[in-house]
């Protein structure tokens, strides 16, 4: 057996695939043992799925093999269920096996919130993976296909609520205003019988964005046939749609989920303490009270100190720490005590809303329309140079060649 530390790695999501990758790319891949866990075989892009899900986009352009992008002669890669972090043993329990780490890093991305609202879980889909969001799109084009060719009309199968109005929720309804009449025109289905209903329980559609990038949102969404449901929760997720707050039913065979996430189940079932499933790590991204694991993405939890409210989960997040997590394992392995520290740098945010159309701030710019849908399509593919170089954005990249 080799002395050579072990560093396991577990999640390829935007965390564990950047901190691989930097990894692979540093001494470390000699020094050490470098082991990536995850249950599929492939990364996907966690922040493009509301278009699969839509049906704008093909499902595989989201996903990548993990083969093809790491070099597994450098990373060895372990495809596998984490069941269980044992952390005092310094071992991860896998479906079919147990790893032994002298470092971990647990990037297990997340799940879905539900907030304890019943019916969630039976009744609603979620846009939580590549499987995931190709249900939703074959469940849509088979209430229209159906729908279609029914003497008694049922408009319930037309009736598509969206649970959540933050990033998510928004861009998913967006691409949804592109797909609607396509499928519309495909299966003879006149465009005002399809109802799209965004339901937010907070006061405003994307809390904590800007207003003016909000109303320039919703105005543009609600010319497109979208209606907002603003300030209202839902109380329950029946099969035939959700009871709103005010005792309303609002039929529908399509609810959709995107209420938010919380860290993976796993952190918790595992004795971390944690809020939301997320663990509030130290400067330099270890869990507290442990100097070998490091906690990235979904399943961290950083407080900004200006507003003394948590950072929300980010892939921009999740790519930055990465980056400091490869650079403490390294030292670490080289014997150095001194860590570097995290500062989250927000360099934009950027949500789409269909076709040619985004709303954004970069830096203190506000942005609107194709330059803002522009700016996405830059993130995106400035992502995939960050992990495969060229050769990754040409392959997978959003880009217009004319």
């Amino acid at each position: 057996m080799s002395n050579k530390p072990n560093i396991v790695i577990l999640g390829a999501g935007y965390g564990g695939m950047i901190t691989a990758a930097r990894l692979q790319k540093s001494t470390a891949s000699k020094d050490a043992n470098v082991t990536l866990v995850n249950k599929n075989d492939y990364h996907y892009q966690t922040t493009w799925l509301h278009e699969p899900a839509a049906g704008t986009m093909h499902h595989d352009k989201t996903r990548m093999d993990i083969s093809k992008v790491l070099d597994l002669s450098k990373i060895n890669f372990v495809q596998d269920t984490v069941v269980e972090i044992k952390a005092e043993e310094k071992k991860v329990v896998l479906g079919t096996m147990e790893l032994d780490y002298d470092y971990l890093v647990i990037g297990l991305g997340a799940v879905p919130e539900t907030f304890g609202i019943p019916g969630v879980k039976e009744h609603a889909f979620g846009i939580t993976n590549v499987d995931s969001v190709r249900q939703i799109k074959d469940h849509i084009d088979y209430q229209f296909a159906t729908y279609s060719q029914m003497d008694e009309k049922h408009d319930e199968m037309l009736t598509i609520v969206v649970a959540g109005a933050g990033f998510t929720g928004v861009e998913f309804v967006g691409e949804l205003t592109e797909r609607v009449p396509e499928l519309c025109k495909e299966y003879d289905i006149p465009r005002e019988k399809v109802k799209l209903v965004s339901v937010e329980a907070a006061p405003t559609v994307l809390p904590g964005f800007d207003e003016e990038l909000v109303e320039y949102a919703m105005n543009l969404l609600e010319s497109r046939g979208v209606e907002f449901k603003i300030n209202m929760p839902i109380k329950e997720v029946r099969a035939d749609g959700v009871l709103l707050n005010d005792d309303t039913m609002l039929k529908s065979n399509t609810v959709v989920w995107t209420t938010g996430v919380r860290g993976n189940p796993v952190v918790e079932n595992s004795g971390f303490e944690a809020m939301r499933g997320r663990i509030k790590v130290e400067k330099d991204l270890r869990a507290p009270g442990y100097e070998d694991i490091f906690v990235i993405g979904d399943c961290s939890l950083i407080i900004n100190e200006e507003t003394e409210r948590p950072f929300p989960p980010t892939a921009q997040i999740a790519i930055q720490q990465a980056y400091t997590c490869a650079n403490n394992l390294k030292a670490l392995i080289e014997g150095k005590k001194e860590l570097e520290v995290f500062n989250p740098e927000i360099k934009g945010t950027v949500a789409s809303l269909g076709g040619n159309e985004a709303i954004g701030v970069v830096g203190s710019r506000k942005l609107y329309g194709n330059s803002a849908s522009v700016m996405k399509k830059m993130i995106d593919n400035r992502y995939l140079y960050l992990l495969g170089g060229v050769p990754l954005v040409m392959k997978k990249g959003k880009l217009k060649f004319y």
